[in-house]
């Protein structure tokens, strides 16, 4: 153990690391609530997803995760998982970090700071001995050196709380009332004081907190949690290096082995499961694998936490829904042989204490796609087999008001005007505060008008999710921008984006844009954050128009169409935010045939890959390594969109046959900063990637 001061810094081990906010447990001592902040290459956050606390609990990228508190021995503790490997580039430093609920920093017995290993063992240690008057403390930072990472110790203090803390470092911070103080008793901790983000206003009222129990081992081996565990489920987290066969069972009474927990041949697993321990005897476990392993023993309030923002996952994990009545839309890829098991359980939280009283919600093989109904939260939602990579997203069932809305927006008058459109323009804002029914970011009308989106988070780009029911997928659907001269652009059209779908709005982070629905119809449009964009981490499958984030190097990516006539189309873009700019990655061309396109990531900004398609068009995007693209040769043939590789010296390149064929030569972002035509060639091309865009067959030769 490295007991570090004041300043000082030590190297910590690679992979996931355990962080624990400790003090003493004194009766009637104030709160403490601990939180992480991902910092760039600037110091501050790229934005509310960047602050992890007890009502965020998990960081979108799945790097660093609030776990739950716990308390034993005589002390209590808030704990945070950091995955050093998965942190993203772009953050070059995890802040840690306490808020003082009830009290001063002052008056917190024994507080230090903790950073251990996955095999438990601690690595780093500070303890704060000089808190006075302050409301939040950033304890230390985990941040990069020299392709390393190290641990620091800070203790800088604050006075004016958490939102004071997350303000300095780039979270706009809600002007709310703070949360009333909550007694120092053995329930889970209450929020921070100021909401700095959107989240459940509660702790997840599941079950009792303690110390997560940790043990490795290699081969064969049994795992006993010797300290008394509170009534009800935990928890049971395993991690594996290797592909052999990986099981683990609970023991009886006997010491036979009696359920299984985990049964698996996924190499690298990464699962959890939920399992009952004995309430007269230790909880035991067996553990049959033939490499290193790693069993996590959590509360409940460990569990992850599904919104209508989503979640991904492969295998077997515990989930948490706190919400109310909602459904539940289930994505799974099939798995590597896309023939794979998915099964799901919904355990409500009266009936916990009985793990057989529950619901099966999924079971399934192969590649799916379907929505299931869950009651009000607080409910455990478990996927016990799914050797694939699977999606959920909850949609709370929405709340029906039988009074009419007495601030509907008008009906305009004719459809269309020779005289320019004077007509007031539609802002969230007046909407909401004339009737406090409507919330900010959301649009509604009917006909023909002019808009002004306002940007609830400036500098960051939204999604923008529009809803034309009854419209017809057709270019007398228009979307257009208005700049400041009146002047118009295309956006979105119903014959190419379909009448209900997302886009991305103030792609470059302006803080209004102004756009003109051309419809004759209602219309519903609505801002939504760019986390609800979910992560393209592997093969995904989609319908109609739909926004994914992207968070990894240049990449190819295959664009396939899977349903549709033979008049529809599947495109795909890359978007790069904060410049706003876009390149196009693959166009299907009204064809079946798979189509691969270079996707751009400017290292600077957040790429988003935007699908075009109307809805009822069914599309699936897989990616690519870069030595996909095939290798030039003397004469290459190919058809319509592709990508291809030249790896020899500098040669000469003539596009052979059509004026509508377009080759890109790409830089090394898969920018396409230099374009190539038949009509202007030969060209002399040195090693490098290029995209070639057309509608037809083609061949390109090389000459020396």
């Amino acid at each position: 153990m490295t007991h570090l001061t004041k300043g000082a810094n030590t190297p910590v081990p690679e992979g996931l690391v355990r962080v624990a906010v400790c003090r003493r447990s004194v009766p009637g001592t104030p709160v403490v609530d601990a939180s992480a902040l991902l910092l760039d290459a600037t110091g501050k956050v790229r934005g509310d997803a960047d602050l992890v606390f007890y009502n965020q609990s998990a960081h979108p990228s799945g790097a660093v995760r609030h776990t739950g508190a716990g308390e034993g021995a005589g002390l209590r503790a808030e704990w945070l998982e950091v995955d050093l490997p998965r942190v993203e580039p772009a953050v070059q430093r995890v802040l840690i970090a306490g808020s003082c609920d009830g009290g001063v920093f002052g008056q917190v017995p024994g507080l230090d700071v903790r950073v251990l290993a996955a095999d438990g063992t601690v690595a780093a240690h500070y303890d704060v001995t000089d808190a006075r008057n302050e409301t939040a403390f950033v304890l230390g930072e985990l941040y990069r050196r020299d392709g390393t990472w190290k641990f620091r110790a800070v203790g800088q203090g604050y006075d004016s709380g958490l939102a004071g803390l997350a303000t300095d470092f780039g979270i706009a911070v809600r002007d709310e009332p703070a949360a009333p103080a909550v007694p120092d008793t053995h329930a889970a901790p209450a929020a921070p004081a100021a909401p700095v983000a959107p989240a459940d206003p509660d702790p997840l009222p599941l079950g009792a907190g303690f110390v997560p129990h940790v043990q490795s081992g290699r081969g064969n081996g049994v795992v006993t949690v010797a300290t008394p565990l509170p009534p009800g489920p935990v928890i049971v987290e395993a991690r594996i290096e290797g592909d052999e066969y990986f099981c683990v069972e609970t023991l009886n009474r006997r010491n036979k082995k009696d359920l299984t927990v985990f049964n698996t041949e996924l190499p690298d697993f990464h699962g959890r499961a939920l399992v009952q321990p004995p309430r007269d005897r230790p909880l035991r476990l067996n553990v049959d694998y033939a490499g290193a392993w790693t069993i996590t023993v959590l509360p409940l309030s460990a569990a992850r936490r599904l919104d209508t923002r989503g979640l991904t996952g492969r295998g077997a994990d515990v989930i948490a829904y706190t919400g109310p009545v909602a459904d539940v839309r289930v994505r799974f890829d099939g798995g590597a042989d896309r023939d794979e098991w998915l099964l799901m359980n919904c355990h409500e939280a009266a009936h916990l204490d009985d793990l057989d009283r529950h619901e099966m919600l999924v079971n399934e093989t192969g590649r799916l796609d379907q929505t299931v109904p869950v009651p009000d939260g607080p409910l455990l939602l478990v996927v016990e087999n799914g050797e694939g990579h699977w999606e959920l997203t909850a949609k709370p069932l929405p709340v029906h008001h039988p009074a009419p809305d007495p601030y509907a927006v008008p009906s305009p008058g004719p459809a269309r005007h020779s005289a320019p459109d004077r007509r007031p323009e539609v802002s969230p804002s007046a909407l909401s505060k004339e009737s406090g029914s409507r919330p900010a970011g959301v649009y509604e009308g009917r006909g023909e008008q002019t808009i002004t989106l306002v940007n609830p988070r400036p500098g960051r780009p939204m999604l923008f999710r529009y809803d034309f029911p009854g419209a017809e997928a057709d270019y007398t659907l228009e979307v257009k921008t208005v700049d400041e001269y009146g002047d118009e652009t295309d956006w979105l059209t119903g014959a190419q984006h379909g009448t209900r779908g997302t886009v991305v709005a103030f792609r470059a982070g302006e803080a209004e844009q102004t756009v003109r629905v051309r419809h004759t119809g209602e219309w519903a449009l609505s801002l939504l954050p760019e986390e609800e964009a979910p992560l393209l981490t592997g093969a995904v499958e989609g319908e109609g128009s739909a926004v994914l984030r992207y968070q990894g190097p240049p990449m190819l990516l295959t664009v396939r169409r899977t349903s549709g006539g033979e008049h529809e189309n599947v495109a795909a873009v890359a978007l790069n935010h904060p410049y706003g700019k876009s390149a196009l990655i693959a166009d299907t061309d009204f064809r079946r045939r798979p189509a691969l396109g270079p996707v751009w990531v400017d290292p600077g900004g957040a790429c988003f890959v935007v699908v075009r398609a109307v809805e009822g068009v069914k599309w699936e995007l897989e990616p690519q390594p870069l030595d996909a693209a095939p290798v030039l040769d003397g004469r290459t043939r190919g058809g319509w969109y592709g990508v291809v590789r030249h790896e020899g010296p500098e040669r000469e390149l003539v596009i052979v046959g059509t004026a509508l064929t377009h080759v890109f030569e790409l830089d090394e972002n898969l920018f396409p900063h230099r374009q190539l035509t038949a009509s202007s060639g030969p060209h002399r091309i040195s090693r490098s990637l290029l995209q070639v865009r057309s509608l037809g067959e083609w061949v390109l030769e090389l000459r020396d």
